[in-house]
């Protein structure tokens, strides 16, 4: 039972991080990661938010009707949201003030919500902390590092201390969009050679299957024996992994 808690913890920040290899959460990932402190707020935020909504999910499950379980999870992610966003707004305000409207967005990401529908309303207690506290480390870990890049290469600067300013001319561009998809593909390639290289399947094309709505959208499918729009189109882009 041990090992088997460590393995659902450590999926989360190495097998199955949630941006380089599941390719979830990456709007939040580009957009705040051009600090490193930045992304240390945002990841912390999020693992907040990840760990509590997973424990009253899993609670939850068994009382929670299927056909309203996305609504109900989505009330329980906005309530944890709502205190972790008040909690940032009364004790770092500049944090508050360069994350925007990615903080309170956290209601809607991908990465929560997903493991709210994959795991915490399928599993007991213990593990759907474990699984939040694994993911949420491994959201915070790959935006911490893509914040130290993009800062020390756009800046010359790293969490707010001058590094290389003073001696050569730091690249502006790393601090704009074009930066940042960069670093987020050179770091999802890095991540492809090291999965390779250990015989792990590599990121090609995911399809619909990193979609929290995947399980919904398969039941609408076998219900109906018609494919919906959205799916149709996912598949001739990137194909079906089931």
């Amino acid at each position: 039972m041990k090992s088997k808690n460590m393995s659902i913890f450590s999926n989360g920040i190495i097998k199955e991080n949630p941006v380089l290899r599941l390719m979830l959460g990456t709007c939040p990932t580009l957009a705040v990661t051009t600090a490193a402190i930045n992304g240390v707020g945002m990841g912390v935020a999020a693992t907040i938010v990840l760990v509590c909504s997973n424990l009253v999910i899993s609670l939850l499950r068994n009382f929670i009707p299927d056909k309203v379980r996305i609504p109900a999870f989505i009330t329980v992610i906005a309530g944890f949201v709502s205190v972790v966003q008040m909690l940032v707004k009364a004790f770092t305000p500049s944090l508050d003030e360069a994350l925007g409207v990615f903080l309170p967005l956290i209601v809607v990401n991908c990465i929560i919500l997903a493991r709210a529908e994959m795991f915490a309303s399928k599993n007991p207690v213990l593990p759907s902390v474990l699984d939040g506290l694994g993911m949420g480390i491994g959201f915070t870990a790959t935006l911490t590092l893509m914040g130290m890049i993009r800062e020390l290469l756009g800046a010359g600067t790293l969490f707010g201390f001058t590094v290389t300013a003073n001696t050569i001319d730091p690249m502006i561009i790393f601090l704009l969009p074009p930066g940042g998809f960069f670093v987020f593909g050179v770091l999802v390639a890095v991540s492809n050679a090291i999965s390779k290289r250990q015989g792990k399947p590599v990121v090609e094309h995911l399809g619909c299957a990193s979609c929290p709505m995947h399980s919904a959208c398969k039941n609408a499918v076998l219900d109906s024996n018609e494919i919906p729009t959205d799916c149709q189109n996912a598949e001739k882009v990137g194909g079906n992994n089931e």
